[in-house]
Order: structure tokens, then sequence, then C-alpha cells
């Protein structure tokens, strides 16, 4: 079964990046992996505190993860599997689409702010040409309406 692999983050667009990963899969007949990272500056600090950091993040990643997946689960029927990886986000995204053959398409979603589309999509699309699969880019202000129409 092909996957729809989304990056979870504390971004606003990654929710339509989410939306657009379940819809797509619910109808296709594929899967959602929901890769997260947490950064190595986030428990760079003293044993213990990096310790209790890194529990930490796991746990708001699960928690964040839970909401996601009983959305995906009990409105579009799709059980969504979570990857939490620990290094840098584009590396750590790179090295997951290598390692798991089924994931078939990078979905990211892109900030509507004036900097720009963010790092991940800015880094990622730089060397899109290189990946082994597509990368699809949703804004981050498309409605909800709009993304069910498309996909």
């Amino acid at each position: 079964m092909r996957k729809f692999m989304v990056v979870l983050d504390d971004t606003r667009e990654c929710l339509n990046a989410m939306r657009f990963a379940a819809l797509r899969a619910a109808h296709t007949g594929g899967g959602v992996q929901i890769l997260s990272v947490i950064p190595p500056e986030e428990y760079q600090h003293w044993m213990g505190v990096a310790d209790l950091m890194r529990a930490e993040a796991r746990e708001r990643i699960e928690a964040h993860f839970g909401v996601f997946a009983k959305w995906m689960r009990e409105k579009l029927g799709v059980d969504p599997e979570l990857v939490i990886r620990e290094g840098d986000p584009v590396a750590e995204i790179l090295a997951q689409v290598n390692e798991d053959p089924a994931i078939g398409v990078l979905v990211l979603g892109a900030s509507h702010e004036k900097s720009g589309p963010g790092p991940l999509v800015s880094q990622l699309t730089r060397i899109a040409g290189t990946l082994p699969i597509p990368i699809t880019v949703v804004p981050g202000d498309m409605s909800k309406e709009r993304l069910e129409a498309i996909t």
C-alpha cells in the first residue's frame, strides 16, 4: 500500500497537509505515515534535563498525533502510523523516505506568510529533483472545502 508521509510540527499549515494526506489516502486506498522530528537543539542540555525535554517532546507529539489519528479513523477510515525521529528535520525526512519503500508521496504544508513557505518546503523543494518520490505542497491558507474538492 502506498503511504502519504506528512510532517507533524507546530506550524499552522501542518493542519492542511494532514487533511490533504488523509483525504488522498482515503480516496485512493492508501495509508498515512505521520513523521515528527525532534530537532537536536531541543535537548542539548545537561543529561537529566535533556532526557526530560526529550520525553516531554514525545508526549506532546503523541498527543497531537492522537487528535489527528482519531479524526482520520472516525471520519475517513484511515489508520495513520506515527514515526518519531530525532535530529535535523530535513535529514530525518530524507532518511525516513529512503528507509520505507512504501512511502509514495511526501506532503508538506506551505506557510502563506510573506517570509516564505517555511524552512522545510524551501529546503526540500530545492532538492526535489533528487528525491525518489514526489512532493505535494499544500497551501496553508486553503479552505477545508477546497481541500475536500481537490482530493
